[in-house]
């Protein structure tokens, strides 16, 4: 009897100690095994816009250019989204496009107060005239708060119902309904409104190299409070925490081709709209979302990631 009650007491110490490595393995510190700067695929073809979400950082995430996802979801400039809102991550199918459209009644624009015939057709990329031709409105084209603009033609609105499947807004060679990229070449070509006069966003040895173990950036090593620099001129497009990996994370536009960020931050300097030099102190490196102070720093060409030290200027 004893020996069985020794034996009893054995195997429920093996199950305790067995319970008790599962658990700590399941309790890693936080940022110990967070990916650097890794794009993460999202696991559906729709995100659902959360508070302080914008376009680019939907678009950061999911490995999108903003101009694509404005595209496919049809968001104009200045491309403002709201929680809420359901953003498609990938283009449409021809038969999603087919049902779509089938689906769409005539488009249209209550006015509002103040608002010209002139000033609504420069919103929707339409020339005055055609509204006027469309709705029977006269000179000097005086508008009535609350009434109803038709922002496609006869022949477009027809044309539509009949076949299903043909694009809305085809009138007199302009488009209604999708918003305009901007103009610039995809990647092969070179212009003026490409470059970017980089510069080092940080002090400090390079610790990770892109490519390294799925990195979409680099790794600089510094201290705590160390000044982060904005590495070119531009507008801050995101700043907050909400990125899986990233920390409390920063994103400049640059221009229409390049976006630059910057991650794992301490104390941050900007917000989102702020007009920023190059050289300009952004924010204090520090290790938010991760296990040790450092900037990780990413610049993406039309949203995908490239090796910024093909970039930045030789130390």
């Amino acid at each position: 009897m004893p020996g069985r009650a020794c034996s009893r007491k054995g195997v429920l110490w093996v199950v305790g100690l067995l319970i008790l490595i599962s658990a700590c393995a399941s309790h890693r510190p936080i940022g110990a095994g967070s990916p650097r700067g890794e794009v993460h695929p999202p696991e559906a073809k729709i995100r659902t816009v959360a508070a302080g979400d914008t376009l680019y950082s939907i678009a950061w995430e999911s490995g999108n250019d903003y101009r694509d996802l404005a595209t496919w979801n049809d968001i104009p400039r200045p491309y403002l989204i709201k929680p809420g809102q359901k953003i498609r991550l990938s283009p449409p199918t021809q038969q999603e496009e087919v049902v779509r459209t089938r689906s769409e009644g005539p488009t249209v624009h209550v006015v509002k107060r103040g608002e010209t015939l002139y000033r609504i057709g420069i919103t929707h990329d339409l020339s005055a005239q055609d509204l006027a031709r469309w709705n029977d409105i006269s000179p000097p084209y005086t508008l009535r708060v609350g009434q109803r603009l038709l922002l496609v033609g006869p022949d477009a609105q027809s044309g539509r119902a009949a076949a299903g499947t043909q694009t809305l807004g085809k009138t007199s060679g302009k488009k209604a309904d999708k918003p305009k990229r901007d103009a610039t070449p995809r990647q092969g070509a070179s212009t003026s409104n490409e470059r970017v006069d980089w510069a080092w966003p940080a002090d400090g040895s390079v610790i990770g190299r892109y490519g390294d173990d799925n990195n979409k950036g680099v790794e600089i090593a510094g201290r705590k409070g160390q000044p982060i620099r904005a590495s070119g001129s531009g507008q801050v497009v995101y700043q907050g925490g909400g990125l899986r990996g990233y920390g409390q994370l920063i994103i400049i536009k640059h221009n229409a081709t390049y976006l630059s960020a910057y991650a794992h931050c301490d104390r941050i300097l900007v917000k989102e709209g702020d007009v920023v030099k190059r050289g300009q102190k952004i924010a204090d490196m520090g290790s938010s979302g991760t296990d040790r102070t450092k900037l990780h720093f990413e610049i993406r060409r039309h949203g995908t990631p490239v090796n910024p030290l093909s970039y930045l200027p030789r130390k």
